[in-house]
């Protein structure tokens, strides 16, 4: 019995060496994650130069640039090696962030047009929107004259 928990120990006491040491990972990782941010970098400079425009601009920019940032965090910051707790932890309030500032993105455009329609200028209703009455004629029988 004695033996068995003494295995347990060395077992326990090596994840903790290695753990104190810190993790390698091949530097073949690393440059091809670099090589796949530049050909994405490019992709987003190409975007600008074949004029794209519109929404499939903005669309096509936002994908490259959340692209290249989940890369950078994944294996630069090690995030793909970390437990999935602390990715949970690192990525559910960014997330809900973001959720949080499109639905508010929303909201301000809905209430930004309604205000637009609502004050926007329309036809006056007869006989109210000219000082001159329904007919063109002077208001109060006075002819306009030219030195306004």
């Amino acid at each position: 019995m004695h033996g068995g928990s003494h295995g347990h120990a060395e077992s326990h006491g090596s994840e903790e060496t290695a753990h104190g040491q810190g993790q390698q990972h091949p530097l073949k990782i690393y440059l091809n994650i670099w090589g796949l941010l530049f050909v994405l970098s490019a992709a987003s400079y190409l975007v600008d130069y074949f004029h794209v425009q519109g929404y499939l601009r903005w669309t096509l920019i936002v994908l490259f640039m959340l692209l290249k940032a989940g890369l950078i965090i994944a294996v630069f910051m090690h995030m793909v090696w970390e437990r999935l707790s602390m990715v949970y932890a690192i990525l559910v309030p960014v997330t809900l962030v973001l959720t949080f500032i499109g639905i508010g993105a929303f909201e301000g455009r809905y209430t930004f047009d309604t205000r637009t329609e609502f004050f926007a200028p329309g036809p006056a209703p007869a006989g109210h929107g000219s000082p001159h009455g329904s007919a063109g004629a002077p208001a109060h029988g006075k002819a306009p004259s030219g030195d306004h």
